[in-house]
């Protein structure tokens, strides 16, 4: 996991699950994207960090992935995950998913705060300065 923790400043992992695999005996590449959002969730939902305004959540409203190579049961990927770009209610994030460290998916994703009805909320200036410290290039 050093190379991702190099480039990356947010590291997570997933474990892959024999469920997971289809009747070519890979992954599914629709589990791909479970995985980008277990990187997504367990950043902002981290109650350390405390990034949503009271009574509002992140929704996710676009990601786009990049397939690489395959990946095999059994064993984990590693989840690599920055900020690209942060806007007034939206966060841009760009993931990487590595498998014996080498790459195998991308996933650039676009996150938006929304309040109990949907609409979208402006991020706190505290939250943006949160996020400025996992800003990638």
């Amino acid at each position: 996991m050093n190379n991702i923790k190099n480039k990356y400043p947010i590291n997570t992992f997933d474990k892959i699950r024999y469920g997971d695999t289809d009747r070519q005996g890979h992954v599914n590449n629709a589990i791909f994207n479970q995985y980008f959002e277990t990187g997504r969730v367990e950043f902002l939902y981290d109650k350390k960090l405390k990034l949503l305004k009271p009574e509002a959540s992140f929704v996710i409203v676009s990601a786009n992935i990049n397939y690489k190579k395959e990946i095999k049961w059994p064993g984990t990927v590693e989840i690599g995950s920055g900020i690209s770009k942060i806007g007034n209610s939206s966060i841009t994030m760009h993931q990487v998913l590595f498998q014996n460290q080498v790459e195998v998916a991308s996933c650039t994703a676009v996150i938006v705060q929304v309040d109990k009805n949907g609409k979208s909320l402006a991020l706190s200036e505290s939250t943006k300065a949160k996020l400025n410290k996992y800003l990638i290039k």
